[in-house]
């Protein structure tokens, strides 16, 4: 049909990668109908979409199928013909985040070791054995440093090396471009949705509703990226948070191993440290908090460090 013609043809001045994608469904469908399984190793989930949504591939009885394949293969054919011309004149103007693979994000084996190790940690805040063993281990490194620094210039440091190594672990181990795209192609599905549902183009709905499925993948992949840095900085953190407890004394039958004088907070005075200045959040864990959030902020403008996810 003429029509499917002109829909390939568009498509691929448009953009020339998505020759590649058509040339790919037209092989894996020669057998019958194609699903997302079949090409998603060759395809990005944008293209995949598109196809879907221009009306290349319709649905079929388990997946989908070409519409009119002789009339795909001539779009093709007169999209070469073009010479390319009009790709060349909008490549760079019709890029856009929905055609950026996301794809899955992996963990490494050391990775998950982390996050066993983390799991295994947490136990330290209810158990107080586990507590004192990590407590008196830190107490090494740390111990020195309160010898020649008051308690609460220590844990100003300690603040200051959680939120560089938080910062540089975030930076190196989250792909912010990849995270930008999957929340641009997103919004792009919403926004089509809602054009969809106002001009009652039921068709279209379902051709996104199918797309939103699609995208579940990717929704699991972008949840990985954002958690593997955590990992990690729990990973670091959790033994500082500890040996706080431990040397503070927080908890039943805890007793403090470091000498304390009240600590002085902005806008409340001079307080005990496990004294609750709001709510339940006692001061030592308020002082900590304000000294990071200071830091992170003085490091990633320092640093240049830009967390905000951002769209190739």
């Amino acid at each position: 049909m003429a029509r499917t013609e002109s829909k390939v043809r568009d498509l691929v001045s448009a953009d020339p990668e998505m020759r590649t994608a058509v040339e790919t469904v037209l092989e894996r469908s020669e057998a019958g109908e194609v699903k997302w399984v079949d090409v998603k190793g060759d395809l990005t989930s944008g293209q995949w979409g598109r196809l879907i949504e221009k009306g290349v591939l319709v649905d079929g009885d388990e997946g989908f199928r070409l519409a009119d394949p002789e009339g795909t293969r001539e779009g093709l054919e007169a999209a070469a013909a073009d010479g390319g011309s009009a790709a060349s004149a909008t490549s760079s103007s019709s890029s856009s985040a929905a055609d950026v693979d996301t794809g899955d994000s992996s963990w490494s084996t050391y990775d998950k070791m982390a996050g066993v190790v983390t799991v295994g940690l947490f136990l330290g805040y209810s158990w107080k054995p586990l507590r004192d063993v990590i407590g008196s281990t830190m107490n090494v490194a740390l111990g020195p440093l309160h010898d020649v620094l008051p308690f609460y210039a220590v844990v100003m440091v300690l603040a200051l090396a959680t939120g560089l190594y938080s910062t540089l672990l975030q930076a190196n181990l989250m792909d912010m471009d990849k995270m930008g795209a999957y929340q641009e192609r997103m919004k792009d599905i919403q926004e089509r949705r809602k054009e969809a549902q106002k001009n009652d183009d039921d068709e279209a709905l379902e051709r996104i509703q199918q797309e939103q499925m699609e995208a579940m993948g990717d929704q699991m992949g972008m949840f990985k990226e954002q958690f593997r840095p955590m990992v990690w900085i729990m990973f670091l953190t959790i033994p500082v948070f500890l040996w706080m407890y431990w040397a503070i004394g927080v908890g039943g039958n805890a007793d403090a191993h470091v000498t304390l004088q009240n600590l002085v907070l902005p806008l409340r005075g001079e307080v005990a440290w496990t004294e609750s200045v709001l709510g339940p959040i006692q001061a030592w864990i308020v002082w900590y908090f304000l000294c990071s959030m200071g830091f992170t902020q003085i490091i990633r403008k320092s640093l240049n460090i830009d967390m905000t996810p951002s769209a190739s």
